[in-house]
């Protein structure tokens, strides 16, 4: 590829050093860049660079690591599209083997037959959805685009039932057809009609009833057949379309030249047909079930909402037509149709939409709320900050299919044994027409195995076992107000051993206050104001229950200067010319006396978080600060020893403190005194093992420990619900989502290797049964022993189902 040259923003550039450091970066420790120049004034980059050698994700990653940003414009879109006209696995392969191999700018697809979307990561500058579309519609199946008309409707539910209804008129036509050939057909084999039944006509008036059966009914087999052998895969309709039209053009030439034999077998090829096409009905309506949840979800946002205009006047409006910064007014009874920030009113809101906590939470002005959820009580004005696609209902929507799209790794035996299920089965088939029809000398016995064997196959269930579950789990996992980020996730919490928590926030409620001042030599409640204005320029929850603590204690607090902050220890600072230190005890351990070191173990082995005070250098007084721990924190705990884990406990709190709150909440293991950037590590120390090891966090400060654990659980309600370094995130506060959260998954977990056992087990006992392996076993009924293609049909049409119905139990499963 040529050279490239490209003009970026930088970021983060203070003096002319900055803008040398930045362009000795590109242009010595990147291979790839042949020239850079940067200009401090503009604060841009003027670039050349072999888009062969280096992205401009490389470059901005060692921009990055040299302490700047390197601003690039989006070069990957991220899009989940609904396909229809898929009929099994090898269909959604198809379809993501076109999206990968055949659109230029499709970076990476997968198809979920399951759910029936596409997850796509491209490059809008070389690609577009229309030419996605276009491709995938030449491979013979549709791609379902968003509509720009908001008028329009929902283009994903109007193209389904659209196919659904056309399916419903495929079956009952050839319920028409094949109901009265079949009774006729049995009829005269069972000799319960007259002689007249077994006049040439009669074969003729079958015929008749058959054709529109196979080639209307089942016409969408061969069409489906057809586009997966030329997409380079044969499905599930090849062996259908193979097996029906064995019976059906074998008793076509019966007709046609009387010598070759006299017994017909339409009926069989219609039944075939018939059955299926019902299964792919009861199949589709189980999967319509499966996928409740996610609907559900998006029928919670209310279609309209009231808005004030500029004098006060109440107009309504479509909800999605809110803007950011317009009052809304919710009345009780009503669903809140945006995120916003209560302005005027309180009420009690149940938030059981999001949270999955039934409990209604008072609301008053100043608070956020959510939409979805239902005002229950007072009347609310609240001022829109998140509206439309920008909702945390929305987002949890996008969490939710991004996991139900997801492949886990358990999915991928079957995936391998689908890619070559139909050629096998079309060689045993082969193979049994012809070891029949050698050992036993008649061709028509052996053609009725070899019906019975393509029929009886079935790639479907293999291909339904995983997603199926995957889209019941998630969904019911979003009703808890448990969000699984992908199906890797659900995967992995089921075999977890440990969980370790965050002590503030986590296990407790995060609200800490200052409970004890104690002044020590000449200091008084004066330097209580003064350490509290040295706190206040911190943000950290503890430095702020101490400045709240002050206040209420009337102390004046003025700004603090010459601000410094020590991770893990404490901050100083210069306030009215006094300078400041506050912090962990051992931070002034040349000053401590054994009557204070007591005094500071007292207020420790309480739970309690201890400081010490210095003013110029002297020892000014000893604070402590609490926070209550959370309720239903000890049953959450106990709950989780029942499941057979290791709770542990990880603070950067003292060691009596931490073991304190611990004890209150069942927990004997606890990691305590651990710097925030030493937390991972100690997630790493958990693991060395071989344990799998859960992280629970607020999301945001345990980030690093939380992307190290095996299973990241972030905790945290609304849109305050840290997904990016989480795999799991509880939508509410309560610690007894985690356990939810592992037997979700080991509920779900279950029920894939339930179906993928019946999967397996269906086509490895019955394929060989079908081929005649039962023949001499004289005790067994005849129509087990040869087993006949029409009972093939139904067994088949019902292993899909079954596979589905399954899945739907975990719906219904009390967690």
């Amino acid at each position: 590829m040529a050279q490239q040259h490209v003009e970026l923003p930088v970021v983060g550039m203070t003096c002319a050093r900055c803008a040398a450091n930045v362009e000795r970066t590109l242009n010595k420790k990147v291979e790839g860049v042949t020239g850079a120049s940067v200009n401090f004034g503009t604060e841009t980059v003027s670039l050349d660079y072999d888009p062969d050698q280096v992205s401009l994700d490389d470059l901005a990653g060692a921009i990055k690591d040299a302490g700047y940003q390197l601003i690039v414009p989006e070069t990957k879109k991220h899009v989940e599209l609904p396909v229809v006209g898929m009929t099994c696995t090898r269909c959604s392969a198809n379809v993501e083997r076109t999206l990968n191999k055949k659109v230029d700018g499709v970076i990476e697809a997968h198809v979920n037959f399951g759910t029936e979307t596409a997850s796509v990561d491209y490059d809008p500058g070389k690609t577009s959805l229309e030419e996605m579309a276009a491709a995938v519609k030449n491979a013979g199946y549709e791609l379902i685009l968003p509509s720009e008309d908001e008028g329009a409707g929902d283009p994903e539910a109007a193209a389904r039932a659209a196919e659904l209804s056309a399916q419903k008129r495929f079956f009952w036509v050839g319920v028409a057809f094949t109901v009265p050939l079949f009774i006729l057909s049995m009829g005269r084999d069972f000799g319960l009609v007259g002689a007249w039944s077994h006049a040439v006509w009669v074969n003729w008036l079958f015929l008749a009833l058959a054709t529109p059966v196979q080639f209307y009914t089942g016409g969408g087999f061969y069409v489906g057949g057809w586009k997966s052998i030329k997409g380079g895969a044969a499905n599930m309709d090849v062996l259908v379309a193979l097996g029906s039209s064995v019976a059906y053009f074998y008793s076509l030439a019966l007709l046609l030249f009387p010598n070759l034999g006299a017994h017909v077998y339409f009926e069989t090829s219609a039944v075939i047909i018939t059955l299926i096409k019902l299964g792919k009905l009861l199949e589709a309506k189980a999967k319509g079930e499966a996928s409740a949840a996610i609907r559900k979800l998006m029928d919670l946002a209310p279609k309209k909402a009231r808005v004030l205009d500029q004098n006060g006047d109440e107009t309504e409006i479509p909800a999605d037509q809110v803007r950011q910064g317009q009052v809304v007014v919710v009345k009780p009874g009503e669903s809140i149709p945006v995120d916003g920030v209560v302005v005027s009113g309180a009420s009690a809101v149940n938030e059981s939409a999001m949270t999955g906590e039934s409990i209604p939470v008072d609301k008053a002005e100043g608070d956020e709320v959510f939409g979805a959820t239902v005002n229950q009580q007072g009347l609310l004005h609240i001022k829109a900050t998140g509206v439309g696609s920008d909702t945390a209902l929305a987002q949890i929507i996008r969490l939710v299919r991004a996991a139900q799209g997801s492949k886990p790794a358990i999915q991928r035996l079957a995936d391998q044994v689908a890619a070559v299920f139909v050629p096998v089965i079309i060689l045993v088939a082969l193979g049994t027409l012809a070891a029949w029809w050698i050992v036993g000398g008649e061709f028509v016995p052996a053609m009725i195995r070899m019906v019975a064997v393509l029929v009886i196959a079935c790639p479907c269930a293999l291909g339904l076992a995983t997603p199926t579950a995957i889209m019941v789990g998630t969904g019911k996992g979003a009703s808890l107000g448990i969000l699984y980020k992908n199906s890797e996730a659900l995967e992995t919490a089921h075999n977890l051993s440990k969980v370790l928590f965050d002590k503030t926030g986590t296990i407790t409620k995060g609200e800490p206050r200052l409970t004890d001042w104690e002044p020590l030599g000449e200091a008084d409640d004066q330097a209580l104001g003064l350490i509290a204005s040295a706190e206040s320029g911190s943000e950290h929850p503890i430095a702020q229950a101490v400045v709240a603590g002050a206040r209420q204690r009337g102390a004046a607090l003025a700004s603090p200067g010459e601000f410094s902050a020590h991770s893990g220890f404490g901050i100083e600072a210069v306030v009215e010319g006094h300078k400041v230190r506050v912090g962990k005890p051992d931070w002034c351990d040349d000053q401590c006396t054994p009557e204070i070191e007591a005094r500071v173990g007292e207020l420790a082995a309480q739970g309690k978080t201890v400081m010490l005070a210095t003013l110029d250098g002297k020892l000014a007084g000893i604070l402590a600060v609490a926070d209550q721990e959370k309720p239903g924190a000890a049953a959450a705990i106990a709950g989780l020893r029942e499941m057979g884990l290791t709770p542990v406990m990880i603070t950067g709190d003292n060691r009596r403190a931490a073991e304190a709150v611990a004890a209150r909440v069942g927990i004997s293991e606890v990691v305590a005194e651990v710097l925030p950037e030493n937390k991972d590590q100690k997630v790493q120390e958990a693991q060395a093992d071989g344990s799998l090891v859960a992280m629970v966090g607020d999301g945001i400060n345990d980030a690093p420990a939380l992307a190290r654990a095996d299973v990241g659980i972030a905790i945290g309600s609304g849109t305050d619900i840290a997904m990016e370094a989480s795999d799991i995130t509880l939508v509410g506060g309560e610690l007894s989502g985690v356990s939810r959260a592992i037997k979700l998954s080991k509920a779900t977990m279950a029920t894939i290797k339930q179906n993928l056992f019946w999967a397996f087990f269906y086509n490895a006992a019955l394929v060989p049964i079908a081929a005649g392996a039962l023949h001499q076993v004289m005790w067994l009924p005849i129509y087990i022993r040869d087993l006949h293609p029409v009972l093939a049909a139904g067994a088949m049409a019902f292993s899909s189902v079954s596979v589905v119905s399954n899945s739907l139990r975990l719906g219904r499963k009390k967690i």
